[in-house]
C-alpha cells in the first residue's frame, strides 16, 4: 500500500493517476475525511475551503493549481516516502 491520499472531488485526473498508481484515494467532502490521510491536495482556489487548514493531519498539503495529474503524482510520491 502506497497510502491513504485525500482529494478535491473536482481533481478526477489526478484520482485517477493516483489510483493507477496503487494509491488509495479519497474524496475530501467535509473537514473529518482529511483525518488519517498521508497527504491531501486541493485545488487552491480555496485552499481552506474544508478547513483543511484547521485540520491535524501528519501528511502534507498539496495545491494543484497550475500542476498536472502527472506532476501531482510525483510531489506526492516524494511526500510519502518522507
Amino acid at each position: 500500500m502506497n497510502g491513504k491520499i485525500g482529494i478535491e472531488e473536482s481533481l478526477s485526473d489526478v484520482e485517477n493517476a493516483l489510483k493507477e498508481k496503487g494509491y488509495d484515494v479519497i474524496t475530501l467532502k467535509a473537514m473529518e475525511d482529511a483525518k488519517g490521510c498521508d497527504c491531501c491536495v486541493v485545488t487552491g482556489l480555496d485552499s481552506n475551503m474544508l478547513g483543511v487548514s484547521n485540520v491535524v493531519i501528519e501528511g502534507s498539503v498539496i495545491e494543484a493549481s497550475g500542476l498536472t495529474a502527472d506532476e501531482i503524482c510525483q510531489i506526492v510520491e516524494q511526500k510519502i516516502q518522507h
